[in-house]
Order: C-alpha cells, then sequence, then structure tokens
C-alpha cells in the first residue's frame, strides 16, 4: 500500500517525470534521501513501470488520432487475447484493451491523416483472423489525456 508520501512523490513524478530527487523533496518538505529511496521502492514494487517522453504528436507525423472498436469472431483457431496482442505489433496501434460490452477490443491508433487510418482498417485489421467487424471513432480535439 502506498502512503500519503508516496502518493505525493508519485504525483510530482506523473506531473513531470524529469522532476529532480531534490526538486521534489523541496516541494513536499521530505528529506531528499527520503524522496530518493521511496521512488526506488516505487519501481522495484513496479508501482512505477518505466520513464517515458510523452511526444506532441502532431509534431512528428501523428496528428491524427481515433479509437477502433473491435468485435472478435470466436470461429477462428485464435484465442481473443491472441488476436489482441497481433494487433498490439502494429507500429500505428499505440493502446489495446480487451474491454466488455458489445465489442470485444478497443485500439487507440495515431497516423498522419484520416485517410491512413482507413488504410490501417480496411488493408490490415480487417484482414486479420479474428475480425469480424470493426467501428472507427476519429478524435476531434482532445480535452485531456493522462499518459
Amino acid at each position: 500500500m502506498l502512503d500519503e508520501k508516496d502518493w505525493k512523490i508519485l504525483w510530482k513524478l506523473i506531473e513531470n517525470g524529469r522532476k529532480s530527487v531534490v526538486e521534489i523533496a523541496y516541494e513536499l518538505g521530505i528529506p531528499r534521501a527520503t524522496v530518493q529511496e521511496r521512488i526506488k521502492k516505487l519501481m522495484k514494487e513496479k508501482v512505477i513501470r518505466k520513464f517515458a517522453a510523452i511526444p506532441d504528436y502532431s509534431k512528428i507525423g501523428k496528428g491524427v488520432t481515433a479509437f477502433i472498436l473491435v468485435s472478435f469472431s470466436g470461429e477462428s483457431n485464435l484465442s481473443q487475447r491472441n488476436l489482441a496482442e497481433e494487433i498490439a505489433k502494429i507500429p500505428e496501434v499505440y493502446e489495446v484493451s480487451l474491454i466488455s460490452g458489445e465489442w470485444d477490443i478497443i485500439l487507440k491508433v495515431r497516423t498522419a491523416s484520416v485517410e491512413e487510418i482507413g488504410k490501417l482498417v480496411i488493408d490490415r485489421l480487417r484482414m486479420m483472423r479474428g475480425i469480424q467487424k470493426t467501428q472507427t471513432c476519429v478524435v476531434f480535439q482532445t480535452i485531456k489525456e493522462n499518459f
């Protein structure tokens, strides 16, 4: 379980993963050595999975985002989990989640254009064994995105 200090440190790192231990210690009024040890503990316990750079996707040619709902066809000799793992190998696919409800899998994809999303859906996804149908929702604007 995380205590209050762990949570405060974790939120400082979520806000800015490049924030130094010294800065976090100063802002929270906690000794630097304590912050450093707690970060090590959070990493060892896999509470913090990794530190990563989060780009502005529009500046790297991936300015169009879409969510794609996938209906799994149980007729193939492929499990839903195996299908999701195969989909996850596609470079334009940034997230893959198995979900409940009418649809079985949801994808978050990023490309340079809506046309590229269309090609991804028509030429790659719908050709994959285990996919029965898809529904694509193009994002107009993202108001909040947690990483």
